[in-house]
């Protein structure tokens, strides 16, 4: 069986490069702000082995679709915007914001559509 030989090293070598990419995505975010998330996510889904995997999961989506950077700026912008009257109102209403947080609610859409 020459062919399933040829093909398995293939198959092997797309493997090597493709999950390397994932996992250098989600290596990306700090270990504290993964589990703040993953905890979050829990607290609001239900506190349970299948709902840390999907947090677990959702966490690594954003990851592969938003840096780090402009995750932790929509965090910001998002909890800066918490804060009542005209002080909040920059981080409410700036494009900067606007931009920030709307990439993130994407990201999370997707994230919930492949883990929960």
């Amino acid at each position: 069986m020459p062919g399933v030989k040829t093909i398995k090293p293939i198959l092997l070598a797309s493997a090597a490069i493709a999950f390397p990419m994932l996992a250098h995505a989600a290596s990306d975010y700090p270990t504290p702000a993964v589990a703040e998330y993953v905890y979050g996510c829990m607290k609001a889904n239900g506190e349970n082995r299948d709902t840390l995997q999907r947090c677990s999961c959702s966490i690594d989506v954003i990851a592969s679709v938003v840096t780090y950077e402009r995750y932790e700026a929509a965090e910001t912008y998002k909890q800066m915007g918490l804060v009542p009257g005209e002080n909040g109102v920059l981080f409410r209403e700036s494009a900067p914001a606007k931009a920030a947080i709307g990439e993130l609610k994407r990201a999370q859409a997707e994230a919930d559509i492949r883990c929960f």
